[in-house]
């Protein structure tokens, strides 16, 4: 419709403006971004570590690294090379949850008690700092939220506020796994400095006790072998003993 100005001229309306709202269009993720966020998710990552643990157990299974008690070192390696070779395949193979007592023995029985303590305790270190290192960067993301027991909860808190003095103890005392206590340490928010300087000082007894066994095995009745040997055994029932008077702390409450 004209309006009529006040000259008599008739006018038509101004023309509203058009209002453009925006509208955000979502970009196309590529199929190679789909694939690594699939690949980098929490669960894959797990799987990934589980796939490594197992291939590793494997490995042990296959090449039976036992056989260094019976048959000894092989003779191509001798010396220092042996020391470091025998460390780095210690560390490797305690993460494929090798018992390290057998590791300790044959490291005293191979190399005497003063190489075979340091070959032993390098090769404590590093299996420690690799199995740490895969639990935190493979599993802590997906397993932290199945933290949920009561057991769990108070593991998980002691380790992440208390890191040091929970590993150190852990350490210390007779029985409990050195592949539980790595992953448990991994999935918590304890850091990696306390948990390496609490595992090296916390392994000392344990892994110079087996190793002088090891070293001095040939002759049973000398003292030292002696010593070593209650030195094994007297932690370890002391640590039954305790852990059997605080089983009812361990139990669920209803």
């Amino acid at each position: 419709m004209l309006d009529a100005n006040r000259s008599g001229t008739a006018t038509a309306p101004p023309r509203v403006a058009a209002t453009e709202l925006p509208i955000a269009v979502a970009a196309p993720v590529s199929f190679g971004a789909r694939c690594t966020r699939v690949l980098l998710s929490p669960w894959s990552r797990l799987s990934l570590l589980v796939a490594v643990l197992a291939a590793a157990a494997s490995s042990v299974l296959l090449f039976h690294p036992q056989r260094l008690l019976t048959q000894g070192w092989p003779p191509q390696a001798a010396g220092a090379t042996a020391v470091v070779v025998f460390a780095v395949a210690y560390g490797l193979i305690t993460v494929a949850f090798v018992p390290r007592p057998l590791l300790n023995l044959a490291a005293g029985a191979l190399f005497g008690s003063s190489l075979g303590m340091g070959a032993a305790m390098a090769g404590t270190v590093l299996g420690a700092w690799l199995s740490f290192v895969l639990g935190r960067l493979l599993g802590q993301e997906a397993l932290r939220p199945l933290l949920r027991g009561r057991l769990l909860k108070a593991a998980d808190n002691q380790f992440s506020r208390h890191g040091f003095r929970s590993m150190l103890a852990v350490r210390l005392f007779p029985g409990v796994p050195f592949w539980a206590a790595n992953y448990a340490a991994a999935v918590s928010r304890m850091r990696y400095t306390p948990f390496l300087v609490a595992t090296a000082l916390g392994s000392i007894p344990n892994v110079a006790a087996y190793v002088v066994a090891g070293a001095r095995a040939s002759t049973p009745t000398s003292p030292v072998f002696l010593i070593s040997v209650a030195a094994i055994v007297v932690p370890a029932v002391a640590g039954a003993v305790v852990a059997w008077r605080k089983r009812h702390h361990l139990r669920p409450r209803r």
